[in-house]
């Protein structure tokens, strides 16, 4: 018995300290930019402290435009999409090693469609999906063994417009996010004010998005659908508005939604342009963020009502900068980071659990037109 306690005292000994390296080990996180301010090269890779919030540079790799980042399931492989000249869409593969942080051009295949500005991969790793701004269409790719992309497998072409003749005057693919359970595809559609939900079957190498669309969900007229992020719990959806600069919350079950609430972005004596960006929710689920650019240039946080997902809102806290084009909750939820696009800036807020509220940090690193931050 008294050999067995000192096994389990040791054990204890020797795990201990592994568990509080990983803690403390920093992780890297990518950064997209715009090159075409002439101020950036391409991506980005940094380490980052998460205990201290300290950004160290790692590496870069040149890219043109690499507005939107994702990492393939197995972090071996990294795609973006790239903003060509007169507005020509492409996708990058680049394989990634996390040591050094170095990416390396594997590939790169044509969007056939104008302005991709989001890009995922399934949970398989098979498929690479792009959603084309101006084009109005999602392109799906196959991926290789080495993560090469193969040609264009499906490109589903949007239809419709919206009441701004300005800037709905067609479809506007702008984003697509998987369900919890992989099985359908929600596609954010700005220039015609819905969300389209398409079934997914991961097992079709050639055509996983399943046609015809399931369902065809509306949001506000002249809202511009932008982005969603699930709940914790997966019950409920919750949809950022550009153009209107509010928040859409609907129930979801096995890819039908049900709105329930929509609430300003916007503090109560705000009056000045618009232009809502970035959505998120902390890793406890308790609550939601949402990032506005235009004139107001701040983050909304709102708590989360678990039992029917409805937001409170709270406050909005300044970005320290203009532009809050992306943000991300680093592992843990201590930190938040904000990538303001127009003050070329990287600005770290620490976050109180228990409030939700940001406080600025202090900490910021310079990198030329960053929109887009991913963790490794």
């Amino acid at each position: 018995m008294k050999a067995a306690v000192l096994f389990q005292s040791v054990l204890c000994l020797l795990i201990s300290p592994m568990l509080l390296y990983a803690q403390h080990k920093p992780i890297n996180l990518l950064i997209g930019t715009y090159t075409n301010t002439g101020k950036s090269e391409g991506i980005y890779v940094y380490t980052f402290d998460l205990q201290t919030g300290d950004l160290t540079y790692k590496n870069k790799v040149v890219s043109e435009n690499p507005s939107f980042l994702t990492f393939s399931p197995n972090k071996r492989f990294v795609y973006a999409v790239n903003e060509l000249n007169k507005g020509k869409g492409a996708t990058s593969a680049f394989s990634y090693d996390h040591d050094s942080g170095a990416l390396t051009l594997l590939n790169q295949q044509l969007t056939e469609g104008d302005d991709p500005c989001n890009i995922v991969t399934d949970q398989t790793g098979k498929h690479v999906l792009v959603s084309n701004y101006s084009g109005g269409s999602l392109t799906v790719f196959g991926t290789k063994e080495d993560g090469s992309l193969t040609e264009r497998q499906q490109l589903i072409v949007h239809q419709g417009s919206g009441p701004d003749k300005n800037r709905q005057e067609k479809a506007h693919v702008h984003s697509a996010t998987f369900s919890p359970d992989h099985q359908f595809l929600l596609v954010q559609d700005l220039g015609t004010d819905r969300i389209a939900v398409y079934g997914y079957n991961e097992l079709d190498n050639h055509k996983p998005v399943q046609l015809p669309v399931h369902s065809l969900v509306p949001a506000s007229a002249g809202s511009g659908p932008r982005l969603v992020t699930f709940s914790k719990d997966k019950k409920y959806v919750y949809l950022i508005q550009e153009m209107k600069s509010a928040v859409t919350v609907y129930r979801y079950q096995q890819g039908q939604l049900t709105r329930v609430q929509e609430i300003s972005m916007l503090s109560p004596t705000f009056k000045g342009a618009v232009g809502a960006a970035d959505i998120h929710i902390s890793p406890d689920g308790k609550f939601l963020y949402a990032s506005n650019r235009g004139e107001a240039n701040d983050i909304a946080i709102y708590s989360i009502n678990p039992a029917d997902g409805k937001l409170t809102y709270l406050k909005n806290q300044s970005v320290g900068g203009k532009g809050p084009r992306s943000f991300t909750i680093a592992p843990g939820g201590k930190y938040v980071l904000i990538a303001n696009q127009y003050t070329n800036d990287v600005i770290v807020f620490e976050r109180d659990s228990a409030t939700g509220f940001l406080k600025n940090t202090g900490k910021k690193i310079s990198v030329g037109a960053p929109v887009c931050l991913v963790f490794e």
